[in-house]
């Protein structure tokens, strides 16, 4: 028999007033998980992408310190799934989802207009959350376990996240 399926939880957004973008996963991996911090599987491809995108050393630095480049920029991170049993982790075996009030962030935080879903079991999962007003995208997943290399998605990623960043 396979591994029972654990009831895992996200965490808590990493969001400020100064955020216009909104990247929403679906659940925390277990290694992120076991290290308590968004993207911490060394292969995902998220910190890879970002360091390029923002042109800043994030992989150079400690998880807590990364944080406030992504909201010096106007980036906020949160999940869909505030939690579900899983086994593992794979979106596919995400079972008894609960999810995060978007809405309620949306309002403590009028600046963010832009969503950029981190995958497809986060867009289909929140996309019914949002109000009409957000403009939304969805970016091929950031885990290893989708296998577009990292310059394909790097190339989805780019597009998505300058756009968001635009002032008006």
């Amino acid at each position: 028999m396979g591994e029972p399926a654990q009831i895992k939880s996200s965490f808590a957004p990493v969001c400020d007033q100064h955020s216009r973008l909104l990247i929403l996963g679906s659940l925390p991996g277990d290694a992120s998980l076991l290290q308590g911090h968004y993207y911490a599987h060394p292969r995902n491809a998220f910190w890879p992408m970002l360091a390029a995108i923002l042109s800043e050393p994030l992989l150079t630095l400690p998880f807590a310190e990364r944080y406030p480049i992504l909201l010096k920029h106007g980036i906020a991170l949160w999940d869909v799934v505030h939690s579900a049993a899983r086994p593992g982790s794979l979106d596919s075996a995400l079972t008894g989802i609960q999810t995060n009030t978007l809405s309620e962030l949306l309002q403590q935080y009028p600046g963010l207009t832009h969503v950029v879903f981190n995958g497809q079991t986060a867009a289909r999962h929140g996309q019914k959350l949002l109000p009409g007003y957000i403009h939304a995208a969805i970016a091929p997943s950031s885990s290893p376990a989708h296998t577009l290399s990292l310059s394909a998605k790097l190339a989805a990623w780019q597009p998505l996240i300058e756009k968001a960043l635009v002032k008006d």
